[in-house]
């Protein structure tokens, strides 16, 4: 059986998830990493994507984040979302607003870096499109 370990899930909005933990599964910027009790002390920036989280009963529950950053020690993992919500509160016209609101930002972005960055973060945010908001 897997040790429990300390898991926070807090956006500015409000505190979502706050419990004992076996596992959390993050979309880190470099791709998925699976955090466990014990893991080595990291921090990692946090891109759209769903975070699942493996409760000491088993129960499993899905987040959806829209970015932010992760606190990773061996006793525990805070996550700081910029914004996050229950996968199941995820509307497909709240998707859209924000696709379309980075889309506007493009458009009006300057610099080459900054383009890039939007195009980026417009491709997970349609990514996480086709895998939450599945018909």
């Amino acid at each position: 059986m897997a040790d429990n370990f300390k898991f926070d899930l807090v956006s500015p909005e409000r505190l979502l998830l706050s419990e004992m933990v076996t596992q959390v599964v993050i979309p880190a910027s470099e791709g998925e990493m699976t955090v466990m009790a014990n893991h080595a002390p990291t921090m990692t920036t946090i891109k759209p994507g769903v975070v699942s989280v493996r409760s000491a009963s088993g129960a499993k529950k899905d987040y959806v984040v829209f970015a932010g950053f992760a606190d990773i020690l061996p006793t525990g993992c805070t996550l700081l979302a910029e914004s996050a919500v229950p996968v199941e509160e995820l509307s497909r016209d709240e998707l859209t607003r924000r696709i379309n609101a980075a889309k506007a930002e493009l458009e009006d972005a300057l610099h080459h870096e900054h383009k890039s960055r939007l195009e980026h973060f417009i491709m997970e945010l349609s990514h996480l499109s086709g895998t939450v908001l599945q018909d």
